[in-house]
């Protein structure tokens, strides 16, 4: 496990893809570390990344106020399918069959709708092309989502429409940055697919 930070509050780690971040990285981080992580944030299991994880319930308490403020700065890097705007400012309806473990972006608000908000820019161009993205909320599939809606699904995501042989979607969470005991903390890392 690649710990980047940890104290006696928080820990800071690179998720692999494939691991669930609510089960299976806690444990780990027990393991490895000792002492109880509590989950305040969540990456889907087929996506890597920067995590944050609080070490008791008060910090748990404290991490989840500021995430609830947007006061949690997330970073992602996707490669996406096909050339979208130099940049952009989406905010879309999104709606979460749970049944099938998908979501939608919807025309308007109904019970169960939730409204998802994202920056982005474009850093390379082509038949494939990486973005860097600022989420604004947390939405479930949300970056997925958004980019496949415009037609320009994430490489490897095979559930939002793409077709190429990866075999999962190519986003990673890139940078996590907020303030904890007025102390600015910034925690980041890069993709293996994409080492600038």
């Amino acid at each position: 496990m690649n710990i980047l930070y940890h104290d006696k509050d928080i820990a800071a780690v690179i998720k692999p893809v494939g691991v669930d971040s609510e089960k299976d990285l806690p444990a780990i981080l027990e393991s490895e570390l000792g002492g109880e992580f509590f989950t305040v944030h969540r990456i889907d299991k087929n996506v890597g990344g920067v995590i944050v994880f609080a070490r008791n319930k008060s910090a748990a308490a404290v991490l989840s106020k500021i995430i609830q403020d947007g006061q949690m700065v997330k970073e992602y890097i996707a490669e996406i399918h096909g050339t979208p705007p130099d940049a952009g400012d989406w905010t879309d309806l999104l709606f979460k069959d749970s049944s099938k473990n998908k979501v939608f972006v919807v025309n308007r608000p109904r019970k169960g709708v939730k409204e998802a908000r994202l920056e982005f820019t474009r850093l390379e161009s082509g038949e494939k092309s990486i973005v860097k993205i600022r989420l604004h909320t947390g939405r479930s599939h949300q970056i997925r989502v958004q980019f496949s809606s415009r037609g320009f699904p994430l490489v490897g995501d095979h559930k939002y429409g793409s077709k190429d042989d990866q075999k999962d979607p190519r986003l990673f969470s890139s940078r996590i940055s907020f303030t904890l005991k007025n102390k600015e903390l910034s925690f980041e890392a890069l993709p293996e697919w994409y080492c600038r």
